[in-house]
């Protein structure tokens, strides 16, 4: 009985239910809106964008003087031109009126100039028990007349200059030249024309093609097929022997050194459209541009230049009647580098037939004076717009212009030498005058190397201590320093240098590391490395830092690339190595030098006191095959009473095709006379 009366009481329970439901669903369907939440679903409409839907609530008034179609465009024009977003309505007051109600309201709106806000007023009719809008322009912004205009004018703003140390410009605002084609001037024989010019443009016949078939041109329209630089005269004598052809002047961002400093100061390109989404909300539009590479790319947020908006009314005669909104335009802030423009050049011209690169610091500032990689790309290219053909050739070609080679890792060879010494001082593992004793041209520890040999080039009869080893470059004395050292030491000292950790360093500079694994623990590796082979990977910017500890003390001074007045210096690692280390190293790299035997003496410079060693790095897959060669040079003036404080690091592949190492010797020393 008790079961049959729940059952009872739960139908009853849903019934009520039921009808609870149809009571709401009838009351909701008889409904009507008050005017305020009419105006309010209205806009609503309009803040989705649903202008189809928004029309639906006009007035039949309105409707009729209004088209749905017209309607639409109207809105969806205005709306999406200026950028709404977020739009808001505030109701501040509702009256009755002889034609209906008039509601006021605030209105805001963030837009592509800035946030607007005004106050308006509606009038809502009240038909077949709704309320509809009398819509008017006035309804978007209260001073649009029905026959005015929304426009949106976009205030160019500049990006920000690069220049060198001496103010010399390297990247800013010049002028091209754009080549192109008037069709009304052309030719009948507009076919073999336009075969001549892609010839002298290197632009295919298609691409111009499309570009004088687009809707926008006209007989008497220019139609600008390719932007060259204005130095091109021989391009544009060519192509002005086209009929139809003319040249106008425009500005662009020009790169004054070209292929010297690109590497260093990379180029801009039109924004993409992944890029476009990553710097959402950072003001950028699809006609913007943006670092790619380099200075550019690192700067980005300094260099940038942000265009200004201005959002007015405009009346039927083009005149502009109200201000809207307007947003200035910002214009990009300069940056300044230590680069001296004469030496980047001077140095990149010395070295631009090899594959290369080069690092030339102020020893006691840090300051980058030249940073070269050679080949390179010339900036100007990607700026002037490049042809599928020319990215192709670029992209594919063997000695890797587009490589960064002083932003890469390299094999040092014996330019580590000097290395393994001021570790093997430091730790105290090492006593510099010791005696290791000779062992000819090929050595090995003992029988469990097998067949492995270090072998060394230049035998010699004088003590074999840490200076004979440099002044000889004797890879047989830096192994058996490794081992001496030995593992855990060895490794402490590399990383007291600040491998395996990011250069803090104004590019993205690549870590030197000594082992792929961050850990040595092979013997022959170890004793390998002790003369800057084995895994050992050092970054020539790490390198100049190194170098620079043995004129300071055992500090390694922080390369930087951008300019400061009055620069003091800063330290990458403080207390590196010793500061007996760095003068023992320091005074035996003079020695490389002034001795007669030292392996860099053809390098002496006749009133300059420099340190310096030599190197070459084998690249092999193997310990028995042959591979590519590294040839290295790095110097440093020795005596502080000389008014350049240089530390120098070059280095170039395939180096036995040069004549080694030795082939730096001019490039080098050119910079400290």
């Amino acid at each position: 009985m008790k079961n049959k009366k729940l059952i009872i009481g739960g139908i009853i329970a849903i019934i009520l239910i039921i009808i609870a439901i149809v009571v709401i669903i009838l009351i909701n369907a008889n409904k009507v809106e008050n005017p305020e939440e009419a105006l309010n679903s209205y806009f609503m409409k309009i803040s989705e964008q649903k202008y189809e839907e928004a029309y639906e609530k006009l007035s039949s008034t309105s409707k009729n003087k209004t088209a749905k179609d017209t309607f639409v465009d109207k809105n969806e024009s205005i709306y999406s031109g200026i950028d709404m977003t977020d739009l808001t309505t505030e109701i501040t007051n509702v009256e009755k009126v002889d034609n209906g109600e008039k509601i006021t309201y605030n209105q805001k709106m963030n837009t592509s100039a800035g946030e607007v806000s005004f106050t308006n007023t509606a009038t809502l009719v009240k038909e077949d028990k709704e309320y509809k809008l009398n819509w008017s322009n006035s309804i978007i912004f209260p001073d649009l007349g029905e026959n005015d205009k929304i426009r949106v004018k976009t205030i160019e703003a500049e990006r920000g200059n690069i220049y060198d140390r001496n103010n010399v410009l390297l990247a800013g605002k010049g002028n091209i030249s754009s080549i192109g084609l008037v069709p009304g001037k052309m030719s009948e024989n507009k076919n073999e024309d336009i075969q001549k010019l892609s010839n002298i443009l290197g632009v295919s016949v298609d691409s111009i093609n499309n570009k004088l078939n687009m809707s926008y041109v006209k007989d008497d329209t220019f139609v600008p097929i390719k932007n060259v630089a204005t130095t091109e005269t021989q391009i544009k004598e060519q192509a002005l022997t086209i009929p139809g052809v003319k040249i106008t002047t425009e500005s662009s961002r020009v790169y004054s050194l070209g292929k010297e400093a690109s590497q260093v100061i990379g180029y801009v390109q039109a924004i993409s459209a992944e890029e476009l989404e990553q710097n959402a909300g950072k003001g950028y539009n699809s006609n913007s541009v943006i670092g790619k590479a380099g200075i550019e790319k690192i700067y980005e947020d300094t260099l940038r230049a942000k265009d200004g908006k201005e959002i007015y009314i405009e009346n039927e005669d083009g005149e502009k009647t109200k201000t809207i909104v307007k947003k200035d335009a910002e214009n990009g802030k300069d940056i300044k580098l230590t680069i001296d423009a004469n030496t980047q050049k001077q140095v990149y011209d010395s070295l631009e037939e090899n594959k290369g690169a080069y690092v030339a610091m102020d020893s006691k500032t840090g300051e980058i004076l030249a940073l070269v990689s050679t080949p390179s790309y010339d900036s100007n290219d990607f700026v002037l717009g490049m042809s599928t053909d020319e990215w192709n050739t670029l992209n594919q070609d063997e000695n890797k212009p587009l490589i960064n080679r002083f932003l890469q890792t390299w094999s040092p060879g014996s330019t580590f030498k000097p290395v393994t010494g001021a570790i093997g001082v430091t730790e105290g593992k090492i006593d510099p005058n010791e005696d290791f004793g000779r062992s000819g041209l090929s050595w090995q520890k003992d029988s469990s190397w097998g067949n492995y040999m270090i072998t060394t080039l230049t035998p010699y009869n004088e003590t074999a201590n840490m200076k004979n080893a440099l002044i000889r470059s004797d890879n047989i004395y830096f192994a058996k320093a490794a081992l001496k050292i030995g593992y855990e030491g060895f490794m402490e000292g590399l990383n007291n240098l600040g491998f395996n950790e990011d250069i803090k360093f104004e590019l993205n500079a690549e870590k030197s590391t000594y082992d792929t694994d961050g850990t040595i623990d092979d013997e022959i590796q170890l004793a390998d490395s002790g003369y800057g082979q084995g895994q050992i990977l050092v970054n020539p910017i790490h390198m100049a830092s190194i170098y620079s500890a043995f004129v300071n003390n055992g500090n390694m001074i922080k390369p930087t690339i951008i300019y400061e007045e009055n620069k003091e210096p800063e330290y990458l690692k403080e207390n590196a190595i010793s500061e007996e280390a760095a003068n023992t190293i320091k005074e035996d790299l003079v020695q490389v030098v002034e001795n007669p035997n030292g392996t860099a003496h053809n390098a002496k410079i006749d009133g300059v006191t420099i340190g310096a060693k030599t190197g070459t790095a084998e690249l092999k897959a193997s310990k028995d095959e042959e591979g590519e060669v590294l040839g290295w040079f790095n110097a440093f003036t020795a005596d502080e009473s000389l008014e350049k404080q240089l530390v120098v690091v070059s280095m170039v592949e395939d180096a036995n095709s040069v004549g080694g190492s030795h082939y730096l010797f001019p490039k080098v020393t050119q910079l400290f006379k």
